[in-house]
Order: C-alpha cells, then structure tokens, then sequence
C-alpha cells in the first residue's frame, strides 16, 4: 500500500535498512542508541531493523561499551563476509580484477596485461572473463554469491537499456561497444548478479571521496592522470561524481596530434604517453624496447640530480613544461568548479607527483582566480595506483546499500540515487 508520497511500506522499510547499514558501514561499531540520532529513526524502527539485519547475517556484535546509566551497550557492526564484490580496472597497460569483501580487502587478485592486440574488443573482454574466472577459482567462491562487478573503462558511458553500458572510447577506438552484453554472452555469471560499468576516472573519484584523500569534502575534482588524462568533478549538485574529458581541452591550438584525433589537447601535451613521445622527439634515449611505464621511470630518473651527475637537460625540460601544461589545465577546473580539493592520481600521476607536484601546484595558482585558488588544496591522492580497482567496486557495494541489503535480482541493474550518497557526505570526514 502507497501513502500520499507514493512511497510503499516496502519502500520505507528498505530506506530505513539502507541508512542503518550506510552508518554502520561509515562509521561503526555504533551502539543501538547511537544509531537513533545517526540514522533519524525511531529507537523502535532501529530496535527492527537490527533485527532483520542480524537475522540476515549481514550485521553482527562487535563488542560493547559502558553508558552513563551503568548497563553496557551492544556495539554493531557490518559483517565483512557477508558480500564479495569484483572490481576491474581496464586500464592503459593491463586488465586487473580483484575480489574484495565489504571492508574492501583484497580476496584475490588477477592481472592480464593488454599485449599486443592493445584495446582490442574481444581481447579486452577476454581478460575481464579470465579475470573473473581466476580470483572466483582462488577463492572458492560461487557466482552467485556475488553482490556484483564493477567495471572501470576509459571513455564516455551511456546506458543503452536493455543493451546494457555501452562505451564510446574514441581514444582506444571503441565506437558504441556494449561492452555489459559482450561480458554476458557466454553465461560466465548468473543473470541476477549486476554488471556497473562506468568511466576509469569516476571509479578513482568515487574511492578517493568514500577512503582517501577527498573525505569531508563536498566540492572536489579527482585527476587520472596515466597514459591519457581524465577528471572526475564532485559537487553537492552531483555527490556521485561526473566523469568529464579533461584531457580533450584545447590548450594549443593547431598543436600536436592527440589520441583522439583533435589537434592541441591537454593529453597531446601532459599524458604519459604524449610526454615520452615528446622526450624522444627532444632527444632522449629510454632503454630499447621500454613499454610506457619503464620509459617514464627513466625520464623520472634522467630529470634528477644524483652524485656526481647533473639532471639532464632535456629531460628536465620536457617535465619543466609538462608541469605547466597540468598547472594551466588544473587552473581551467578550478575556475569552472571552484572545488575545495583537487586530487590526483592514476599510475603516472603518482610516479610524477613526487617529483614536480609543488610545480604543479604553482602554475595551477597562477593561472587560476585568486578567489577560487585561495580556497582550494591541490594534493596526491591517497589510494595508490588500485584506487580504480577499489573504486569500481564501490559500485555494486553502493547499489547494494541502495536496496537495503537485499541480494541482486535478475536483470536488476539499478543504482542508488543521489540522495542517500549526498547525506553522507557531511560524515565522511
């Protein structure tokens, strides 16, 4: 039956599981009377729900504290072993996948590298199943138990319905690929366990907001930065986080060729791959052979001083205006967005950021409003290069809040709204 805001009984019940579990989650062990105030709940409605929670093993005693009237409360707390989630980062030089319980810990972990068929449709689909298969097989685990995968992929995500995620990759050309109908052809996984396919720079916006360095804020822009560049913009207007093309701004224009064809983006320029290419073309030497990652950690290591050895020049050059190409495009998101953080992160943003973020973070300023420069920090993210792992998982791990608990159904492939994320996001300092 359905009040007058058209919210059923079995809606209200659901909500009110989703706010304990999300409290819990956040931050427990939490007694009962605690989670009255957390939660908004009557101490009845909380007495209930912890029932149906601890009946269906999803939450458990942790302990107890004293009280002010002398009788010691019952902590609670989420039992970690009551879901498994897969994460995938598809990424510039690999497939990994990794099987993580609700806390997040690492279960079993499997890397494909690309190889030589690159971002190859079926090959990349191959790994993700490979993947899949291999930690499922090291954990002993059934697929059904499940609460479902999460997928972080390069490009624009548009959700085709029955189709599924379907991605438009321009940059690795993927032209409409329904990558979520691709993985489910062979029945690899039971139909109710949900597929949550989304861009690579959410993912690690989405862990860096929840774990890292982005907690406590409500405004904030997360950087991937590997071999190409992308952002994720966190506003109160979109708690969830928005994926958006950074690496695709012009900043020369009629400037070098870029991935996607353009002329002068910001990744022809600050890439991993566009700032190799450019140290070769200046002179520089990486080892015969060096795949991107090897090639970077040598123009690292050319760019610095060591005894008896000036850095090189070149080297030192390429990093000195990679710095301000970032600075310069890091200032164009501050002004648009006005965050109070800016985070940043992926494989080669974390190599690089030990050794030129202060220089980074001078031209960022610069260029920028003294305004919105004023108020905003610009740091390294917190995670470490598995934050688009853990962040892709996040995503079955928030739709499983969203409804409560419960297990997946078939074809249910919803994700929770923003309301309950936007809630949170004054707790999670």
């Amino acid at each position: 039956m359905a009040g007058l805001s058209g919210r059923t009984v079995r809606d209200l019940r659901r909500e009110s599981r989703s706010s304990v579990l999300q409290r819990l989650y956040f931050d427990g062990p939490m007694s009962r009377q605690a989670l009255c105030p957390a939660t908004g709940l009557s101490s009845g409605s909380v007495s209930n729900v912890v029932a149906e929670l601890l009946a269906d093993g999803l939450v458990e005693e942790a302990g107890s504290v004293g009280s002010d009237a002398g009788r010691p409360r019952r902590l609670l707390r989420i039992r970690p072993d009551s879901g498994r989630l897969i994460g995938v980062d598809v990424g510039e030089t690999r497939v990994r996948v990794e099987l993580l319980d609700l806390d997040l810990t690492e279960l079993a972990r499997a890397e494909r590298p690309l190889g030589p068929r690159g971002y190859d449709v079926d090959a990349v689909v191959g790994h993700v199943r490979e993947g899949v298969a291999e930690v499922l097989r090291t954990a002993r685990l059934d697929p059904g138990d499940l609460l479902g995968v999460g997928i972080g992929v390069p490009g624009i995500i548009e959700d085709s319905g029955e189709e599924g995620a379907v991605v438009h990759g321009q940059t690795i050309g993927w032209d409409a690929v329904p990558l979520e109908r691709l993985l489910r052809l062979n029945g690899q996984l039971p139909s109710e366990v949900p597929y949550f396919i989304d861009n690579g720079a959410k993912t690690l916006g989405q862990a860096e907001m929840w774990f890292g360095g982005g907690r406590g804020a409500r405004n904030a822009v997360v950087v991937l930065f590997g071999s190409g560049v992308g952002a994720c913009v966190v506003t109160e207007e979109a708690a969830q986080g928005r994926a958006v093309e950074w690496g695709h701004l012009t900043v020369r224009v009629g400037g070098r060729r870029c991935r996607c064809g353009a002329l002068g983006c910001l990744e022809a320029y600050a890439g991993a791959e566009a700032l190799v290419a450019r140290w070769r073309e200046a002179g520089g030497r990486p080892s015969a052979g060096a795949g991107e990652e090897t090639a970077l950690t040598e123009l690292l290591a050319a760019a610095r001083p060591v005894a008896g050895r000036d850095p090189d020049p070149v080297a030192a050059a390429v990093l000195a205006e990679t710095a301000e190409y970032l600075g310069a495009g890091l200032s164009d998101l501050i002004n648009l967005f006005q965050p109070e953080r800016v985070l940043i992160g992926g494989w080669a943003g974390l190599q690089l950021g030990g050794v030129f973020l202060d220089e980074v973070r001078a031209h960022a300023l610069a260029h920028a409003l003294r305004f919105p420069a004023g108020r905003v920090g610009i740091e390294l993210g917190r995670l470490g290069p598995d934050a688009v792992t853990v962040g892709a998982a996040v995503l079955p791990l928030a739709a499983f809040f969203a409804r409560g608990g419960s297990r997946p159904r078939p074809a249910n492939r919803a994700v929770p709204s923003p309301a309950w994320r936007t809630a949170l996001d004054g707790r999670l300092a």
